[in-house]
């Protein structure tokens, strides 16, 4: 019947889509090295849920099934302790015991700790002056933590003015969103503050250390998640509001975010640059400074994080609230939840979010794994299979690191150097109207310099601060938005944005679905074409059988 519905005169369409079906069978069950899979479910991080959601996504079409319930990082913790899920998500490490709550915060089920994505805490906010959003804010960490302990509750308090270099906000009441749930966000705010500033967070909190629950006072708002603090910032009565959330969600709300002041006196974005800049300060438990990472004995301290020196970095571009962002594994042999299929397609999953989805996550708002932390999280992964605590479980199938290595689509990495990160050392330099004293960027008559290797100048207009900027090879950046606008040679002459505008863009991801599209196309070509071939099939046959 097939050779002779390709001899019409639709012949060409109907390969077309004949073609088409097979390409999507292969697309269907590609990578899967002929594992079985089975339906695996998670839970936890909504810091980390932008691109985790998106790498489930993306391996639904090689048929690996995941579910992920973003309920924040302390009952992630907690379903993957209780055999709940069958791996979890969290921005800190159990604790041992919940500072607030004083209930346990463990786990009797073996697990790991695998890095799997980096990202900024920011802290976005909701300041309209005459109907118009203010969307070049700049903070510094104190004012922050003055902020969110009810200290500063006024957006014309002369220390925002004297952040935004004499530029006073209107009379506006100010209202934190905090979470309402255990969360991560929290965890590693609060940390930062206790380390920052530990006499104005010990005052307000009534003890030392980081919570992942927050002691919320005053006139707080409590919000679930941060896609609760995002809309509740967002909305219309959330004039005055700002909340801390993970990058990626203002910045595909097209929402603003605060410029938070460094150690070296610039006011920054958490761009993937300016995180990728910070976590380079990063000390990883159980990795050397030439980067390399060995368990030792370490346990399940291996590969977590101590930020200290990320905070204090004096690396203009560094963004000082950074962190990673961890996958809680299973690694006994005999744990009760996990069949060779689910280990295989849990295994898969982690393969391609450390490889191919690390090349998705500056465009979404975080920031790529350098090398060192990719080829360590892969030996990580071994321990699904091969390197399973109790024995190796027979069947399944993970590749070597170093084969993953070769072939991964990362813009972190230096070949042949562990220690290096690629993103890091192309990232920009913040414009010098984000240094203290000077700017704010985007308002009238603003100075500054664009890029490394390159200069620029920019003369604001009446009410929307827009100028022109030339340079020499060199990247590019909005200093409004802090995104990369040039990353090559910086040759050409760009516009700041807008003083007064929201140009927060969410990141080119035109190539993220090429593929899928592409196969969703040819298969309605399939299914329009290939019924009304086979009726011309039928009369024909019909005709020739009178």
């Amino acid at each position: 019947m097939i050779r002779r519905l390709l001899a019409g005169p639709r012949r060409a369409l109907v390969a077309v889509a004949i073609g088409m079906l097979a390409f999507t069978t292969v697309v269907a069950t590609a990578g899967s090295a002929s594992a079985e899979y089975a339906q695996i479910e998670a839970s936890g991080s909504t810091w980390a849920y932008t691109i985790i959601q998106q790498w489930i996504a993306d391996v639904n079409a090689a048929g690996m099934q995941i579910t992920f319930n973003n309920n924040g990082s302390s009952q992630g913790r907690k379903d993957f302790a209780n055999y709940v899920t069958d791996f979890g998500d969290s921005d800190i490490p159990y604790q041992g015991v919940d500072p607030v709550t004083h209930q346990a915060d463990s786990s009797s089920r073996p697990y790991a700790y695998l890095p799997v994505v980096a990202g900024g805490t920011a802290f976005t906010y909701q300041i309209k002056v005459a109907g118009k959003l203010v969307d070049n804010l700049r903070l510094s960490g104190e004012t922050i933590a003055k902020i969110f302990t009810n200290q500063i509750t006024n957006w014309s308090d002369p220390q925002i003015t004297r952040d935004n270099n004499g530029r006073q906000l209107p009379s506006l009441p100010i209202h934190p969103v905090v979470r309402s749930d255990g969360s991560g966000a929290t965890a590693q705010f609060t940390l930062w503050m206790d380390h920052e500033y530990p006499s104005i967070w010990k005052a307000y909190n009534g003890a030392s250390g980081l919570t992942s629950l927050w002691p919320r006072k005053g006139t707080q708002v409590a919000a679930n998640g941060d896609d609760g603090v995002m809309n509740t910032v967002d909305s219309a009565a959330g004039n005055g509001d700002i909340g801390y959330v993970e990058y990626s969600y203002p910045l595909n709300a097209h929402y603003p975010v605060a410029a938070v002041e460094n150690a070296a006196g610039y006011f920054v974005q958490p761009t993937q640059y300016n995180v990728a800049v910070a976590l380079t300060q990063a000390k990883i438990k159980g990795c050397n400074a030439n980067g390399v990472c060995s368990p030792g004995n370490l346990g399940n301290d291996y590969l977590t994080q101590d930020l200290d020196d990320v905070y204090t970095y004096k690396d203009p571009r560094s963004y000082p609230v950074s962190s990673y962002s961890y996958m809680i594994i299973p690694t006994s042999s005999n744990d009760r939840r996990m069949t060779v299929a689910k280990r295989q397609t849990l295994a898969d999953f982690l393969s391609y979010a450390l490889c191919t989805g690390q090349s998705k996550t500056g465009p979404y708002g975080y920031s790529p794994l350098p090398l060192n932390l990719v080829k360590a999280a892969f030996g990580q992964v071994q321990k699904l299979g091969p390197d399973a605590d109790g024995g190796a479980v027979a069947g399944v199938d993970i590749k070597d690191p170093s084969a993953n290595l070769a072939s991964c689509d990362n813009p972190t990495f230096v070949k042949g150097n562990l220690a290096a990160n690629h993103l890091a050392q192309i990232a920009p330099q913040p414009e010098a109207c984000q240094k203290v004293g000077q700017g704010p960027c985007g308002v009238t008559g603003t100075t500054g310099t664009t890029g490394t290797g390159g200069t620029s100048s920019s003369t604001g207009g009446t009410g929307t601060g827009k100028g022109t900027s030339t340079g020499t090879p060199g990247a590019t950046i909005d200093p409004i938005t802090g995104q990369v606008t040039d990353p090559g040679d910086g040759t050409g002459t760009s516009v700041t944005a807008s003083a007064n505008a929201i140009d927060l863009a969410s990141g080119s991801r035109g190539g993220d679905n090429r593929l899928f599209g592409v196969v969703a196309v040819l298969e309605l070509l399939a299914i329009v074409l290939l019924p009304s071939g086979y009726v011309a099939w039928m009369r024909r046959r019909k005709a020739a059988s009178k």
